[in-house]
Formats: structure tokens, sequence, C-alpha cells
């Protein structure tokens, strides 16, 4: 390779709550990032969560500075808007990372076509089916509940 040649970093874009991070995140980071040569990663806001009508147990900020700390992450963003190609607009991202509960979805149809066009592919990872924040936190309740 001459000097004239330059070589194309491959930046790798996913988001998530990362509410009560347990070891099905850091998978999937840790494979994100073994394609890619930097991994961004979107945390989603408090204001974003609640659009679900729900809440995160754990505060933005901390969960921001959680994923910041994990080895496979070269940047955190917040993640204020649901738009995926927004982000791309700001990020440029080459690969975007998506849990496979989303595949064939109208919604991620859409976003299909539209990263075809800018040369993004998407990498629909298989979604964790062990521990999940969901049960999680449903097991937390029932403990402070007394129903366990």
């Amino acid at each position: 390779m001459n000097e004239m040649e330059e070589v194309k970093v491959i930046i790798g874009y996913t988001t998530g709550v990362f509410d009560l991070f347990h070891i099905g995140h850091l998978n999937m980071l840790k494979n994100a990032k073994s394609m890619c040569d930097k991994l961004i990663v979107g945390v989603t806001t408090d204001e974003l969560v609640s659009y679900k009508h729900k809440k995160a147990v754990i505060p933005f900020e901390e969960r921001m500075e959680i994923v910041r700390s994990i080895k496979y992450v070269d940047a955190v963003v917040p993640q204020e808007s649901m738009d995926k190609f927004d982000a791309w607009k700001r990020l440029k991202f080459d690969l975007m990372f998506v849990g496979d509960d989303w595949y064939n979805t109208e919604k991620w149809k859409g976003y299909e076509e539209q990263f075809e066009e800018a040369g993004v592919k998407i990498v629909y990872f298989p979604y964790y089916k062990g521990t999940s924040s969901t049960l999680i936190h449903e097991t937390l309740m029932k403990l402070r509940d007394g129903d366990y």
C-alpha cells in the first residue's frame, strides 16, 4: 500500500436503553465491535424512554458512564430520537447493529431502503434469550412486593 491510499475506518453504531446492564448487552457490544474499527453507542435518554410509558431504573448519565466504560465502546452519544437515519446524518456510520426482533418489521424495512441508498449495512443480531432487563425488572418488582 502506498502513502496515497487511505485505510477505511469502519464505523459501527448501535443504540439501547442499557438499563440494568447485563451479559446480553455486553455480548452485543462485543460482537458489534468485532465487526468494526470504531463502535459508537447511542444511549437512550430518560425522556425518550418515557415515551414508551416506561421509566429507566438507572439515570441517563449513569447509563452513559456505564456504557462509556465498556472496553468495546469507542464513543457514546445520547439517543434523543428514534430516527436512526437522523443519527446517520450526524455520525456517518457504515454499519448499524440492531436486534433481530426488529427484522422484517415495517419500520426497519423502511430503514433498510434508506440505509442501502446511503451505503450502510444493517446487521441483525440474535435477540439475547437469557437474562433480559425485563426479566430482571419483573424479578425485582416481585422481590420488593414480597411475591417471590
